[in-house]
């Protein structure tokens, strides 16, 4: 299980890291390293610079997929910390308009490019920012 989770690891520091999410669209999570239950939780200067990470996330999720829209969600109802889902949409994935959580509405056709591309491009921006 532990090496299944590292696997999932595309980029980590000593306060952030990202997972990617087993998933049709590219998907991406964004964590602090110490698990807070709240945004306002946070400390303000990490605060700030989860939002600094998200934007380089979908800045670099658009670029690389032109999807038709990014979604962003942060729920943690069933994972009690604070996470930051990063998604892109396209109204040929499976559940287009609806969340990722919703009713699945037909079968995806989906030609994407390759993700370990577009992890290795968003572990770049980052360490680069």
């Amino acid at each position: 299980m532990k090496k299944e989770r590292e696997d999932m690891i595309i980029y980590e520091d000593d306060e952030l890291y990202i997972e990617n999410e087993k998933s049709e669209i590219p998907w991406l999570k964004i964590f602090t390293k110490k698990p807070y239950k709240e945004l306002g939780d946070i400390p303000k200067k990490l605060r700030v610079r989860l939002w600094e990470v998200y934007d380089i996330v979908e800045d670099e999720m658009k670029n690389y997929y032109t999807p038709k829209k990014i979604n962003m969600a942060s729920f943690a109802n069933m994972l009690p910390r604070v996470h930051i889902h990063v998604m892109a949409r396209f109204e040929e994935d499976s559940y287009f308009p609806n969340p990722m959580w919703g009713e699945k509405l037909r079968e995806a056709c989906l030609n994407l490019p390759n993700k370990e591309k577009f992890y290795r491009t968003v572990k770049n921006a980052l360490e680069n920012r």
